[in-house]
């Protein structure tokens, strides 16, 4: 089955703006904050809870978990074009922030990631390999990511 062109973008951060970034194992040394895609049926926000929940072990329901006046249509990286439909190559990711009270401790997804780190939002920025996802940490530490 394809993916759908359509995902999401969730930032975990803490009041204080240490954000959670999670380094790809199909490509070490590309950091991210949690992103997937939606699957067929799922509302935004429930797709947001299920990566929330595959990729760090988090139930991102027991935190404050709000959808940003952000998203980014990008194309898809050559590299994972194969998981989209033939044809398909550009992506639609809507981003959510989610606030948690602390850095708290995670359990990665082996098969899709190496590690964790838990840095300030320059230093999470910094280190993104996507321009989308630097950009939304930079505005939702700003104030420029209104929230629905």
């Amino acid at each position: 089955m394809y993916k759908i062109p359509v995902s999401v973008l969730v930032v975990i951060h803490t009041p204080a703006m240490q954000v959670l970034l999670l380094e790809r194992a199909d490509h070490p040394g590309y950091w991210q904050s949690v992103t997937g895609s939606r699957n067929p049926g799922e509302t935004l926000r429930q797709t947001a809870i299920r990566e929330v929940a595959e990729e760090t072990g988090l139930d991102a329901t027991r935190h404050r978990l709000v959808r940003c006046n952000l998203q980014y249509e990008y194309d898809i990286y050559e590299e994972w074009r194969w998981r989209y439909a033939p044809g398909v190559t550009r992506n639609t990711e809507h981003v959510f922030a989610l606030r948690v009270p602390a850095p708290l401790p995670v359990s990665v997804a082996a098969r899709e990631h190496l590690g964790h780190a838990w840095l300030p939002w320059r230093e999470a920025a910094a280190k993104v390999f996507s321009p989308s996802n630097a950009e939304a940490i930079e505005r939702l530490a700003s104030g420029r990511a209104d929230v629905e």
